[in-house]
């Protein structure tokens, strides 16, 4: 398949650019190239030139002559690892981030796009952090060995040993930097661990506990350096390195015709004096750290007040749709919230795409959720509790009692950019429907002022009985575009994947979406060559959200060259 160079660089960006090695494949996701290698050459150049410093560093000669490389090592992957622990929680500040998406004075569409990649960013900081603590692990091994092996008589303010000889296992075990850094390695190994895609979507609630380990991590990593295990000189005038004490002498100076000021230029006026570096990873992470709590704490006031649940919709295929009302809640199409329900558990917290939302007229907002784990089986079953038969029914009314619900949000995602292509290209796989659901409204609603001139609309689905979620959202917005003469407007097609029982949508009021229904699979390459033919030389928005094998796909055909000269832009949406 041949790429568009174009295409390749609306998507790609720095995608090949980070690949450095096997070592980062992990991390090549598709970010902006710039910041990208300014955030490489960041960590490059940190680590040169920290390892500089300790391996040339007249302050570092007498601990440097004692540790080796173990000691430039150690501290060049230290400062790295300073770098992006304070830059792994800047991606996490998503109050800070929609705000900057939906200023659009200030944030370009390429700028939009590279927020996008907020978690990507943060997953590459987070392999990195990985990465460079087994170096640093590694190094200070080294270190452990070396400060016991090679034991100084001549400065004993250096040793981290007692005594020549002494456990390495003890060493570390009984020193501040040891047993912190034990801990912190214990840490990061449950966070990455739990991080892995499988345990993700096995048990959520493993991945959301662990993860907040965080606040013990940076606690532990503020203390890190306290104890002073590494030391350097301080009298560098008075005692340059490599001078002769007194009771040394040089073989150089054995001969008879040396003069006496010779000797006594090379000789130290006076003992070496050794301090420990004053800790620094407060400098680093501080700045972040209060910022990440400070957005927290934001958030924690906005989401303090609970919503009212006005309806609760069971729909086919275990999709409960939640409507609710919240004072002063406002959002755009494309952007999601976060759910708490204290009734389930008081420190989950999921997020799920709105639907519907809120308008002039009508101020409830909207979500679809499927029941999928156990999150969501209990919370349906506080939703929607089954029926007692063991009660007495009385003829009276009972109110339904909804479980107490907790909103943090909205935020920003991809799908806001629907509007702001001229055409755009929203493809869904079953419940990955939802982001564009509420795009679907804004049209149905009469939203102005956005830049789209034509949507197509692609959803795919296992069962039949999975349209009917949105089937009377669709069919109303293709009878408001009929009316208002712009049938072109709105492309949609439907395909049903399963074909076992398979029957049409029979009802009169659903014909429209019964003529757009289609068996089996969409052949993306031929949609994608027809949507490029009627939109020449035109940059197409092309939205995704479903199974991971349809996003390949799209990224793929997304970056292949067509005839047409047509771009298409590949957003996706996840909070996998």
């Amino acid at each position: 398949m041949v790429v568009s160079v174009r295409s390749w660089v609306a998507n790609e960006g720095g995608k090949h650019l980070v690949l450095v090695g096997k070592l980062f494949s992990m991390i090549s996701k598709p970010f902006s190239s710039t910041y990208t290698m300014l955030w490489l050459g960041a960590n490059t150049w940190l680590f040169v030139k920290t390892f500089l410093l300790y391996s040339t560093g007249q302050q570092y000669h007498y601990l440097y002559k004692m540790l080796g490389l173990g000691l430039c090592i150690s501290r060049a992957s230290a400062s790295v690892l300073n770098l992006n622990c304070s830059l792994v929680l800047l991606p996490m500040c998503r109050s800070l981030l929609t705000f900057v998406r939906g200023t659009h004075q200030v944030s370009s569409r390429k700028t939009r796009r590279l927020l996008d990649k907020s978690k990507t960013f943060h997953v590459a900081c987070g392999v990195a952090i990985c990465i460079f603590s087994v170096v640093h692990v590694s190094a200070h091994l080294v270190n452990v060995v070396n400060f016991s092996v090679s034991y100084s008589d001549d400065f004993p303010a250096l040793n981290l040993a007692r005594y020549k000889g002494e456990d390495p296992k003890l060493i570390i075990l009984t020193t501040i930097p040891g047993v912190t850094g034990v801990l912190l390695v214990l840490i990061l190994f449950l966070m990455f661990t739990s991080s892995s895609y499988c345990v993700r979507i096995s048990n959520y609630e493993i991945f959301w506990y662990t993860h907040n380990l965080f606040i013990v991590f940076y606690i532990i990593l503020m203390v890190h350096m306290v104890g002073g295990a590494l030391k350097y000189q301080t009298n560098l005038e008075g005692h340059p390195p490599g001078c002769l004490r007194a009771n040394q002498s040089s073989p150089e100076q054995r001969g008879e015709e040396l003069e006496q000021h010779e000797d006594e230029e090379q000789r130290c006026r006076e003992e070496a004096h050794f301090q420990p570096h004053y800790p620094q990873t407060w400098l680093w992470v501080s700045g972040p750290l209060c910022l990440y709590c400070a957005e927290r704490f934001y958030r924690y006031i906005r989401s303090s007040e609970p919503v009212t649940i006005v309806t609760v919709i069971r729909h086919p295929c275990d999709v409960i749709e939640l409507r609710m009302l919240k004072k002063n809640f406002k959002a755009r199409p494309g952007q999601y919230i976060v759910l708490n329900c204290p009734g389930v558990s008081s420190f989950e917290n999921h997020p799920f795409t709105l639907t519907a939302c809120p308008t002039e007229n009508k101020q409830t907002f909207g979500i679809h959720l499927r029941v999928v784990g156990d999150w969501t089986e209990r919370f349906t079953q506080l939703l929607l509790p089954e029926p007692r038969i063991d009660l007495e029914i009385l003829p009276m009314v009972q109110q339904r009692r909804y479980p107490k619900l907790y909103v943090d949000g909205p935020f920003g995602s991809p799908s806001e950019e629907v509007f702001n292509y001229d055409v755009s290209l929203c493809v869904a796989g079953g419940i990955g429907v939802t982001p564009f659901a509420c795009v679907l409204h804004a049209l149905l609603d009469g939203w102005t002022g956005f830049r789209l001139q034509r949507l197509y609309f692609v959803w795919v689905c296992r069962e039949l009985r999975s349209f009917y979620w949105f089937a009377e959202l669709l069919c109303a917005l293709h009878h408001k575009l009929w009316q208002e003469n712009r049938p072109d407007y709105f492309n949609l097609k439907l395909y049903v994947s399963q074909t076992d029982s398979l029957q049409s949508m029979s009802e009169e009021k659903y014909r429209p979406l019964a003529s757009r229904l289609l068996v089996g699979r969409p052949r993306w390459k031929l949609l994608l060559d027809e949507i490029g033919r009627t939109n020449k030389h035109k940059r197409v928005g092309v939205f995704c959200c479903g199974p991971k094998g349809i996003s390949r796909t799209l990224h793929r055909l997304c970056n292949s060259a067509r005839s047409s000269g047509t771009t298409f832009e590949f957003n996706k949406e996840s909070f996998s």
